[in-house]
């Protein structure tokens, strides 16, 4: 009886998936669908990735009682999210989007409430490994940008990025705004106030997750898996072209990965350091919150215009146009007089814009050279890589400002940012 009801269960997803193969208007139903779900996970995983950025280093600053490991919390998360990059994207190529970021929401929330007991418990080592922990929803969050794509035609791919990214403006940007309500809410039953946010980012993580595990179905990664299957007619031809195509590819996925890098390492590097910088200038809380916040608007907002920029106007002039923004960004973050709020808050605005153009043009970059058979695999990967960069920027930027200056830092991630140029060049002549 068992058996014959686990039959009946694969029959009748293979019917499903089916319907979706033989029917555009279907496919385009559920293109649709998943951009709506995936925007309300964005919006809840938005707010819960503020916490980090706003905080984070503030927290440890006070735990440990140091401004030479100020940058270790930004290090912790981004490495727990490298981690989390590659099983969720793992989890997604076996199991579809649904079961990957859902997980990967899930445990983001358990890292963030055990950031709060570490807070109470004044517990280091559980602070660190909670932060680790906490890095899933943050990877996640990002990752859920590939989901919106995978239904998307090729002339939409990047507009679907952007549609996932933009929704997270909301809740990204609520997040540091409501670091004094969460810090005296935390007060009030009896949680050290920079441990705040942390509550407000544990339920946000959480309910993201639940989001996706009970809406995202049918799964739009499977479903396109299957369309691509059906859609495998002429071997030899494939075979014949394989070899230019998979060079194509690699040098798509090289690029795309070296752009989103380099752009993670400059931003990750000046935003970990802003709160320490401005705290020392005798900034409030709220003033930091309101630098911060603005920062990550600027990272998600233009996502929209720019999705239809890397469309219209491709990914190699976008792409130059990161290094650019981010460079200007740079020079007005070493130049900015330290009390000048309108100039920390325009040089973070570029630094987020700058970020945002790079994700979005790299991300369309990695999409266009990955087949549906290793896709999720190899964005997964590639968020790996990105991860990593940034926990590399978070580390260093507390130790290049503990033994030089803020302007220093600034300035030197400015300059690194063009070093995608050359990078993109090369890809094109070898295209030529």
């Amino acid at each position: 009886m068992l058996e014959y009801n686990v039959k009946e269960k694969v029959n009748g997803r293979k019917e499903t998936l089916q319907k979706y193969v033989d029917s555009t208007e279907k496919q385009r139903q559920l293109y649709q669908k998943t951009l709506m779900i995936v925007v309300l996970s964005q919006i809840l995983g938005g707010a819960g990735l503020a916490a980090g950025i706003t905080v984070g280093a503030l927290l440890a600053q006070d735990m440990i009682g140091t401004d030479s490991y100020a940058g270790i919390p930004a290090a912790l998360i981004t490495l727990g999210s490298a981690a989390a990059a590659f099983l969720v994207g793992r989890l997604s190529q076996r199991f579809g989007r649904r079961a990957g970021l859902a997980s990967g929401f899930l445990a983001g929330g358990i890292g963030a409430f055990g950031i709060v007991f570490a807070a109470v418990a004044d517990h280091l080592p559980l602070l660190y490994v909670s932060l680790l922990v906490y890095g899933a929803g943050m990877a996640t969050n990002l990752q859920a940008r590939y989901a919106g794509t995978d239904l998307a035609q090729p002339n939409q791919r990047a507009r679907a990025v952007s549609m996932a990214m933009v929704s997270t403006t909301f809740g990204a940007v609520a997040g540091p705004n409501l670091v004094d309500v969460m810090g005296r809410f935390a007060a009030s039953i009896g949680v050290p106030a920079l441990a705040g946010p942390f509550i407000l980012a544990g339920a946000a993580f959480t309910l993201a997750g639940l989001v996706l595990l009970a809406w995202l179905r049918p799964d739009p990664f499977i479903v396109a898996k299957a369309i691509a299957e059906a859609q495998k007619t002429d071997q030899v031809k494939v075979s014949e072209s394989s070899s230019t195509g998979t060079a194509m590819s690699n040098r798509g996925i090289i690029v795309g990965t070296t752009v989103m890098v380099l752009t993670q390492i400059v931003m990750i590097a000046i935003m970990t350091m802003t709160p320490v910088h401005m705290k020392h200038h005798g900034h409030s809380l709220r003033e930091v919150g309101l630098v911060i916040g603005i920062h990550i608007a600027a990272m998600y907002l233009p996502s929209l215009v720019t999705g239809v920029l890397v469309d219209k106007l491709g990914r190699t002039i976008m792409s130059y146009a990161s290094g650019i923004t981010l460079l200007l960004a740079g020079i007005l973050a070493a130049w900015a007089p330290p009390d000048s709020m309108a100039a920390l808050i325009a040089a973070l605005a570029l630094l987020g814009i700058g970020w945002n153009f790079g994700l979005i043009s790299g991300t369309a970059q990695i999409i266009d050279a990955t087949p549906e058979h290793i896709r999720a695999k190899t964005q997964g990967t590639v968020d790996v890589l990105v991860a990593l960069a940034g926990a590399s920027g978070g580390a260093l930027s507390g130790m290049v400002v503990a033994n030089s200056s803020f302007a220093v830092l600034s300035i030197t991630g400015g300059l690194s940012s063009l070093l995608l140029i050359p990078v993109v060049l090369w890809s094109r002549s070898k295209r030529s």
